[in-house]
């Protein structure tokens, strides 16, 4: 994962292009890329800091908000295709592509695996 550079190191990059450097002529004094001086004089010029954005935060998925209601669906229906699913959540004004809905039973551990009966794959019991 990427790191930041300071907000020390920053705030001398734009100090040194406000008092008349280019961003290029920074950048290479700082021994930073021009994209990163360019970039980060665009940052301060579009909301006046220069603080870096939080790297990696994770992202709500729009399906969260359905989640018991997903989940006590497959438990209920054991044998329906994402596909349905899909349709359901339409039904319910939720646009959501297979990638997304996979994602989303994935991340709480439902697998959609059936064995040869056609029947839903059941744990193995010991």
């Amino acid at each position: 994962m990427g790191k930041y550079y300071s907000v020390d190191l920053r705030e001398r990059i734009v100090h040194a292009v406000e008092g008349g450097m280019s961003r290029r002529g920074a950048a290479r004094v700082f021994e930073v890329s021009a994209s990163t001086a360019v970039k980060l004089l665009q940052r301060w010029r579009r909301t006046g800091s220069v603080r870096p954005d939080r790297i990696g935060h994770p992202r709500r998925s729009k399906l969260d908000p359905h989640e018991a209601w997903l989940l006590n669906l497959v438990r209920d229906e054991p044998d329906i295709t994402l596909e349905e699913i899909r349709s359901r959540l339409r039904g319910r004004g939720v646009s959501a592509s297979m990638g997304l809905v996979w994602k989303f039973f994935d991340r709480h551990d439902v697998s959609f695996k059936k064995n040869a009966a056609r029947k839903r794959a059941a744990a193995r019991g010991r």
